[in-house]
């Protein structure tokens, strides 16, 4: 049954189009996944395709009776209570215990006698998706649905999405997401859009098809443009007796550009970073609690290392963005202390995207409020790609995604060399959290991150802070990706999160730790982290010397394939010069790759020890 059929429709800003001509048919069961990177149309194209915009040009035609649900980025929600607000969206054909099941599982389950004009803004995007989902629909539209939820929820959507018998369009960052469940995506690029067919792993194969076409479309181009360059250059005589149209033709191929990517692929971020020494932050004793009074984290002993990467996870409410607070100084525990560093320049990137005066220029932002713009910020501004417009547009005219990113890019200007990170991966476009990663992998500071993005945590900590929202905070060795699989092999993701204790100290997984104490991991006391931090390299320093090993790795086998290509060439051409040359330099690199590989394995074998 076909849902939504949009044909030819555009839409565009003052300055540029976001999107033009796009077609798109959406049936029952479809999976579409919508992405691009920030300011290219999404959200619009969303809005389009539930009906609560117009295209400037086009058509959209709805199905036979078919009935819409959608999640809008900036959702509104009615007066009234929490429950009373879900619950009329739902109507009579939904039960109130369903009604109250969801939204117990997006985190609300305590908050349903809450009026909505109370509720933070995390909260308010929570009750939203949570109408969006009991909304009897035969098409689901969701923009970013994922935003303000914690991983269990997260997973708990997955399964919802996927149940669901009708249709589904959404904007997500979620990579595992995408992954798991669509069926086609739609690519906005500078005012095109591309459908790829079998989902999310289908889009990277064509992009990266796409991406290799062009990239040999330039160096055909290249080459044709050196021999009509030479062919105008033969003197003023020849030209006047050269066909008109031959010029054009030759003209046409010197200043012609196949597609490029919409931006390059990493940030070109190049500023000093102050020298760290080994006193980064110590946190000594520290209790928190939250307003209501609830313990958030009881006696915890952290200490940063100048090459931390370390990931804080656990539920909504856990106290995770609180524990931020303290490490940055602007809270003060109920006991114990924290100390930071002398050399400590500390940049917190937060969730308060939205106190950015929405009348100041992008390029003031960045220069902040003591001086005016000059060229250093426009050059900063030009390598997270806001080009020359973008710059000094105003920020109310951003995309969400957008003011993130600027957002993002202020923290940085101040060169920290601590870098606490909440949440950075909401309203960021699938291109800015790969080169984020990079980034970040490079980067010689401290790291502290809070998120619930799945792939971001695989790929940036090495080790995880565990707060189970009940005063328990510990440490798990291994990052994100040994804690979630530890809890996936204790069959029940909720389990670790809620009771704090790994399956190889659990003893009985379903009994009842006897007290905090019991339940309290060798790990997380303040022995341990003394007698760890004597003990040799850290599990941080180990994580980034094997990135620094695999990125050398990587170059060593491209060379090593250019060598064997290269040796292949001089065979068949009998140039025994060029085969000397190039198999000695073969030799080298693959003993040199060989050395690495050894290297690698000995990393690898003391950081499973550490673990």
């Amino acid at each position: 049954m076909i849902l939504v059929d949009a044909i030819g429709c555009t839409m565009t800003r003052p300055d540029r189009a976001l999107f033009e001509s796009v077609s798109v048919t959406i049936s029952s069961g479809d999976r579409i996944g919508v992405i691009g990177i920030n300011g290219t149309g999404k959200s619009t194209l969303l809005r389009v395709l539930a009906g609560t915009a117009e295209p400037e040009a086009g058509e959209l035609r709805f199905g036979r009776g078919v009935t819409t649900s959608f999640l809008d980025q900036e959702a509104a929600l009615p007066d009234g209570e929490v429950l009373a607000a879900v619950a009329a969206a739902a109507g009579d054909g939904v039960d109130r215990w369903e009604v109250e099941a969801v939204l117990q599982r997006l985190g609300m389950g305590g908050h349903l006698d809450r009026r909505t004009d109370a509720l933070s803004g995390g909260e308010a995007k929570r009750v939203a998706l949570a109408r969006a989902l009991v909304t009897p629909a035969d098409l689901l539209i969701l923009d970013e649905p994922t935003n303000h939820l914690d991983l269990d929820s997260i997973e708990w959507l997955e399964d919802r999405l996927a149940g669901h018998r009708g249709g589904i369009i959404l904007v997500t960052h979620d990579r595992h997401l995408l992954d798991r469940l669509t069926t086609r995506m739609v690519e906005l690029d500078r005012g095109r859009a591309y459908v790829h067919e079998s989902g999310y792993a289908g889009y990277l194969e064509a992009r990266r098809d796409r991406e290799a076409a062009a990239e040999t479309a330039e160096m055909v181009r290249r080459n044709l443009a050196r021999a009509e360059l030479a062919w105008l250059r033969r003197g003023a005589p020849a030209r006047t007796s050269k066909p008109k149209a031959r010029l054009d033709a030759a003209r046409t191929i010197v200043e012609s550009r196949p597609d490029a990517p919409a931006r390059p692929a990493e940030l070109h971020l190049e500023f000093p970073t102050p020298r760290l020494g080994d006193v980064v932050v110590e946190l000594e004793d520290v209790d928190l609690s939250a307003p209501d009074g609830r313990s958030l984290c009881r006696g915890l002993e952290l200490r940063l290392d100048n090459r931390e990467r370390l990931g804080i996870v656990g539920p909504n409410g856990a106290g995770k963005t609180t524990l931020l607070d303290a490490i940055a100084g602007r809270r003060q525990p109920e006991s114990g202390s924290v100390k930071q560093g002398s050399t400590v320049a500390l940049g917190y990137y937060d969730q308060l995207g939205a106190s950015l005066d929405p009348n100041a220029r992008a390029r003031e932002v960045v220069a902040g409020p003591h001086r005016k713009p000059d060229w250093t910020d426009a050059r900063l501004l030009e390598a997270f790609w806001f080009d020359t417009d973008a710059q000094w547009a105003q920020v109310h005219t951003l995309s969400g995604g957008e003011r993130r990113r600027l957002q993002l890019l202020r923290v940085l200007a101040d060169r920290p060399n601590v870098l606490l990170l909440d949440e950075p991966t909401n309203d960021l476009d699938l291109e800015t959290l790969r080169a984020l990663e990079d980034f970040l992998e490079d980067w010689p500071g401290a790291l502290v991150v809070v998120s619930h993005d799945r792939a971001f945590l695989e790929r940036v900590v090495t080790d995880a802070l565990i707060m189970d929202g009940r005063g328990d905070a510990r440490r798990w060795p291994g990052g994100f990706r040994q804690w979630d699989a530890q809890r996936d092999r204790r069959g029940g993701k909720r389990d670790v999160l809620e009771t704090g204790i790994p399956a190889d100290t659990a003893g009985d997984l379903d009994a009842e730790p006897k007290s905090h104490a019991a339940a309290r991991p060798p790990s997380a006391g303040r022995e341990t982290s003394k007698s760890s931090s004597r003990s040799g390299r850290s599990t941080s320093t180990l994580g980034h010397l094997i990135r620094e090993l695999e990125k050398s790795m990587v170059r060593l086998e491209t060379n090593k394939k250019r060598l064997e290509v290269e040796l292949q060439d001089a065979s068949e051409q009998q140039d025994y010069e060029a085969l000397a040359s190039t198999g000695e330099a073969l030799a080298e690199v693959s003993a040199q790759l060989l050395a690495a590989e050894d290297e690698w394995m000995t990393l690898a074998a003391e950081r499973e020890d550490r673990s």
